[in-house]
């Protein structure tokens, strides 16, 4: 199971969302927490919390703060255990990523990595333990595996939307695409959700995607103005993995946005 429970907990975050904002308030904010169990075939295997911190401070500038963690369940932890926690900085706005960071302690195998955005050159540098790996120049917005999935949510969704967006390792830079298929009901641990489903291009994907043939990738948001991401489903060579909302905690305020 090596990085499949972190490759579970970043499916969310590798939407591929619009980068279009509008003049309105961000439908998410510091005091959100969203807590999910993490499924592998019909095996609970781990829980992820994604959450928005109270804003910060990068470099001066002003900062959202997201952060997720993912961990094993006890009994996993007997042989294989997992505490990954991934970290990203973006304007406040939520335009595009300013830092992101991920500390990876799977089993035995453990990375940090970190990703700085410079606006004022449009590249990004990418740091493994400390040490300079990457630069390579980026698109004029550009955001992290992470920080995507709320600029998504920032967006009015409706069937057969088509959106992309430029999402960056700090390796290489795409431009990912995702469809809205069709609206469902999603029975979750808060109850029936109205939800939209979103299928993901994931022929960009590296690793245990790039390896699978027929893998598919599919996120259901809910149907209101939150857009919560409350289930998360791929089809892998591995097998059936699934993230399902178990947990949901209001922000304890909200942030306004400017017209862009």
């Amino acid at each position: 199971m090596r990085k499949i429970l972190l490759i579970v907990l970043a499916l969310c975050a590798v939407l591929f969302g619009p980068q279009v904002s509008a003049a309105g308030t961000i439908p998410f904010g510091p005091g959100e927490k969203l807590t999910y169990e993490i499924h592998w075939t019909f095996i609970h295997a781990g829980d992820a919390v994604l959450e928005v911190m109270p804003t910060t401070e990068v470099d001066g500038v002003p900062a959202m703060y997201f952060k997720a963690t993912a961990t094993t369940v006890p009994w996993v932890d007997k042989f294989y255990k997992v505490r990954d926690v991934l970290e990203a900085w973006t304007d406040l706005d939520v335009t595009h990523s300013l830092r992101y960071k991920k500390d990876q302690n799977e089993g035995s195998y453990h990375k940090k990595v970190e990703l700085v955005f410079d606006k004022k050159t449009n590249q990004s540098k990418r740091y493994v333990s400390g040490e300079l790996k990457h630069t390579i120049d980026q698109p004029v917005n550009a955001f992290d595996p992470m920080s995507i999935l709320f600029s998504f949510r920032k967006q009015i969704l409706y069937k057969t939307m088509q959106f992309g967006a430029n999402v960056s390792d700090g390796k290489k830079s795409v431009v990912g695409e995702a469809t809205v298929e069709a609206m469902e009901t999603i029975e979750t641990g808060i109850g029936r959700i109205e939800t939209f489903r979103v299928r993901l291009d994931i022929k960009h994907l590296s690793g245990v995607f790039k390896k699978s043939k027929d893998a598919e990738l599919l996120v259901w948001f809910s149907a209101d103005a939150r857009r919560i991401p409350v289930k998360v489903k791929s089809k892998v060579k591995v097998g059936h993995f699934t993230m399902e909302l178990v947990d949901y905690t209001s922000p304890t305020s909200s942030v306004n946005i400017v017209s862009k």
